[in-house]
């Protein structure tokens, strides 16, 4: 017998927004689309003029009250994910909240206690996972045909002008949680954890170069993992020509990445050591050419619902990324050396990424 489809609400409506819809329906009826909640009238009207729904208006409460939605999607602004995502647990629904989702640890771990008492589940969009080569990739890693990780190399050097930076809710911490480190950079930085697992310290920079906005527009890090493997991690909305990009160094092998906002199998290249050219074989045979993506997501997030199984990604996958950024903000802007599980309650960077302050903060906002 057929299960019936996971009936999905978007909250915002904004680009992403339109990402998530597409998703939806690329997932051969196994899923729908049927609310959507913003509160600027236009936006939403254009929305449901492209992706038509049964319920469609201002507040994510009177969706919920509906009681015919399974799935609710958080693609607001980030200083909003956490309430709606709680907004949606207290209704016992489970929820998919876009990346950051938080803007700061203490506001994470809100969303982690109501997920604790809720019978709905709350997990993190993060598509860069789901790839073909990125979970091929996991697997030798995972059984250790690869060696041991070695050095690692995580790029997001993106270009948002100064038009960008207009927007009232961007530049800040208060609503965006940071800048590239959080905001863009995000998406590498998590699938980089993904691979190579725990981080241990990190050392690090940031900088307001050029761009009008409260926040950095820079950042670079030096990440050592639990394992031993070292990273660095360049965030930048800086640099005209844009890239993401990764490389991984094991003993046996380097694996790279080149894209901007998404990657198919043809963005990888495999290169085995001397001696080791079986392993480039083994490479291709796990490749199945699913691209990452919110679609690619989303049918792992719909086979784990209906086995019961928890959904990628867990709280506890997003927390680690989330902590991992917060000690990028801590040690630039304490010019020390930052190690997992340091900022607790009591810490000012636990509270707010930007912590003790950024040091321009007093500079104001450059012309």
């Amino acid at each position: 017998m057929t299960a019936p489809p996971v009936r999905c609400a978007v909250v915002g409506t904004g680009l992403i927004a339109h990402s998530h819809a597409r998703a939806i329906a690329a997932q051969d009826g196994r899923a729908r689309l049927v609310a959507a909640v913003e509160v600027d009238e236009a936006r939403l009207a254009a929305f449901t003029e492209d992706w038509p729904v049964s319920h469609a208006g201002s507040s994510l409460g009177s969706a919920l009250a509906s009681g015919e939605i399974d799935l609710v999607i958080v693609c607001t602004q980030p200083s909003s994910h956490v309430p709606l995502a709680v907004e949606a647990l207290a209704a016992g629904v489970n929820v998919l909240v876009e990346k950051p989702p938080a803007v700061s640890l203490a506001d994470f771990d809100v969303l982690a206690r109501a997920a604790s008492a809720s019978a709905g589940e709350a997990f993190v969009v993060s598509q860069h996972r789901f790839g073909s080569a990125a979970r091929q990739l996991r697997r030798l890693a995972g059984d250790g045909v690869l060696g041991r990780p070695l050095v690692a190399r995580c790029e997001t050097t993106w270009y948002r002008d100064e038009a960008y930076f207009a927007v009232p809710w961007r530049g800040s911490f208060e609503v965006e949680g940071g800048g590239p480190t959080i905001g863009h950079g995000v998406h590498q930085t998590d699938l980089m954890l993904s691979v190579l697992g725990p981080w241990a310290e990190v050392t690090a920079m940031a900088g307001r170069q050029s761009r009008p906005t409260r926040t950095e527009d820079v950042s670079c890090a030096v990440v050592r993992f639990e394992n031993g493997a070292l990273a660095t991690v360049t965030n930048s909305v800086v640099p005209p020509r844009e890239a993401s990009a990764l490389r991984f160094d094991w003993e046996h092998a380097t694996v790279e990445l080149h894209h901007l906002y998404g990657y198919g199998d043809d963005n990888w290249q495999f290169t085995a050591a001397a001696g080791r050219e079986d392993l480039a074989a083994r490479w291709a045979t796990g490749l199945d050419g699913e691209r990452s993506g919110h679609a690619a997501q989303l049918r792992v997030v719909l086979d784990a619902l209906a086995s019961g199984a928890t959904p990628p990604v867990t709280l506890a996958d997003a927390r680690l990324t989330l902590e991992v950024v917060a000690a990028v903000y801590a040690s630039a802007f304490t010019g020390r050396p930052v190690r997992r599980g340091e900022i607790v309650p009591g810490d000012p960077f636990y509270t707010r990424m930007d912590g003790t302050g950024a040091p321009w903060r007093d500079e104001g906002i450059p012309a």
